[in-house]
């Protein structure tokens, strides 16, 4: 049993591929060869040429297709984005005002508790003696 052991080859961990990518030129050129395809089996063997699937051109298909309604798209005129603080600045002016109206609220809260002590004949403590 030791002899099958020492003879056994040494496992082999292999690294894990790199997953193909193409650029934009080789899809456009890709795409162009297999337009050109006349005679039924081109395509095929062109994929397999190429090493590709047919969802490849699907969907290269489909990002040209998307492509070419993006650049057809109208674009807004003037410019292309406001100052970057310009959302912060938009929740700060909110909180301010949530806090203001707060602050009104309280002053006439206070009103009123002077009013009613008046009527009332209570004496208030002043600022100095709280």
């Amino acid at each position: 049993m030791v002899q099958s052991e020492a003879m056994s080859p040494p496992t082999e961990v292999k690294p894990k591929t790199a997953r193909r990518t193409f650029s934009a030129k080789e899809k456009k050129r890709i795409l162009d060869a297999v337009a050109a395809c006349t005679v039924p089996g081109e395509v095929s063997a062109l994929l397999r040429r190429e090493g590709l699937y047919s969802s490849h051109l699907t969907k290269w298909r489909q990002q040209a297709e998307r492509a070419a309604l993006a650049a057809l798209a109208a674009q807004k005129r003037g410019p292309t984005a406001a100052e970057p603080r310009a959302k912060e600045v938009a929740e700060l002016e909110k909180a301010l005002a949530k806090m203001t109206r707060r602050a009104e609220r309280a002053e006439a809260l206070v009103a009123l508790q002077k009013k009613l002590s008046e009527l009332l004949g209570l004496a208030l403590p002043t600022a100095e003696e709280i």
